[in-house]
C-alpha cells in the first residue's frame, strides 16, 4: 500500500495490542493513516505505538469493549486529538475459550460473547454514530469497516461452541450492517482467517500446532502480517466495490 494511501484518515483499531491488531495498527501507519491502537491492556496498547515510525501522530488509549461508554471515551479522545472521529475501524478484539460443551460455564459463555460479538456491534455502532453526526445525504466514500471472524464458523471444530456461535454472529452482523450502511457511504467487510499465529493461538499446543499445518497445503501457520494486507485492502478504495464480503485467509486449508 502507498505511503500515503490514507492521507491522513483516522483509524480506529481494537485489540490493536497483539496479533492482527498489532499488525494492521503498523500497516494502517505506515500507509499514512493516524491510528488510535485501542486495547484492554493499555501497556499492549503502547508497545504497539512504540514499534510505529512517528508514533506522535498515533495514539494509545485502554478500553474495554462490552462497555458502550468506554467506547464512547475512545472515539472522544480520537476527536479531541484530530479533529475529527475515525472514519476507519477494524474491529480485532477477541477472546477464545476451548472448553467441552458440557463443561461450558454461563460465566465463560458470556465473556466470549461479549468480547466477540457484543464488542463489535458496540464499536461499530457508537464509530458509525460518530461518523453520520452532523452529515446530511450519501457520499460515494465517508468510512469504512473491517471485522475479524473466524474460518472456525465455517468448519465447526470441537471444543469450540461458544467461540463458533460468536464468529458466525459477527459474519451475519457483517453483512446485514452493510446492507444498511452501504448507502451512507460507509462500506463493512470482514475477514476469516485460518489459525494465525498470534497470542491467541500460542498456547494451543505443538501437536495441535503440527496438525494444523499439515491441513494447510503451505504447510505453516498464517503470520499476522498476512491478515493485515487483507484487512488494509478492504480498508482501502480500492475494495470501493466489496460490501458485505467475507474474506478467508487459510493458506488454502479451508477451501
Amino acid at each position: 500500500m502507498a505511503p500515503d494511501a490514507f492521507n491522513s484518515q483516522v483509524a480506529l483499531v481494537t485489540g490493536g495490542g497483539s496479533g492482527m491488531g498489532r499488525a494492521t495498527c503498523l500497516q494502517l501507519a505506515q500507509a499514512g493513516a493516524r491510528v488510535v491502537v485501542a486495547d484492554l491492556s493499555e501497556e499492549a496498547a503502547r508497545h504497539t505505538l512504540s514499534l510505529m515510525a512517528n508514533p506522535e501522530h498515533h495514539l494509545a488509549l485502554q478500553v474495554d469493549v462490552t462497555q458502550q461508554s468506554a467506547v464512547e471515551r475512545v472515539i472522544a479522545a480520537a476527536r479531541d486529538r484530530y479533529g475529527k472521529p475515525p472514519s476507519l475501524l477494524v474491529n480485532s478484539a477477541g477472546v477464545m475459550r476451548t472448553s467441552p460443551f458440557l463443561d461450558e460455564t454461563e460465566a465463560r459463555l458470556d465473556r466470549v460473547i461479549n468480547v466477540n460479538l457484543k464488542g463489535t456491534f458496540l464499536v461499530t455502532q457508537v464509530f458509525i454514530k460518530a461518523l453520520l453526526e452532523g452529515e446530511r445525504g450519501a457520499v460515494e466514500e465517508r468510512g469504512a469497516v473491517v471485522n475479524i471472524a473466524s474460518t472456525a464458523a465455517k468448519v465447526c471444530p470441537p471444543l469450540m461452541a461458544s467461540y463458533v456461535a460468536t464468529k458466525a454472529g459477527v459474519i451475519a452482523f457483517t453483512k446485514s450492517c452493510a446492507a444498511e450502511m452501504a448507502n451512507k457511504g460507509i462500506r463493512v467487510n470482514c475477514v476469516a482467517p485460518y489459525v494465525i499465529a498470534t497470542p491467541m493461538t500460542a498456547g494451543i499446543g505443538e501437536p495441535l500446532v503440527r496438525e494444523y499445518c499439515n491441513r494447510s497445503p503451505l504447510g505453516r501457520l498464517g503470520r499476522p502480517e498476512e491478515v493485515a494486507e487483507v484487512i488494509v485492502f478492504l480498508l482501502s478504495r480500492r475494495s470501493s466495490y466489496m460490501v458485505g464480503a467475507c474474506v478467508e485467509v487459510t493458506g488454502g486449508a479451508v477451501m
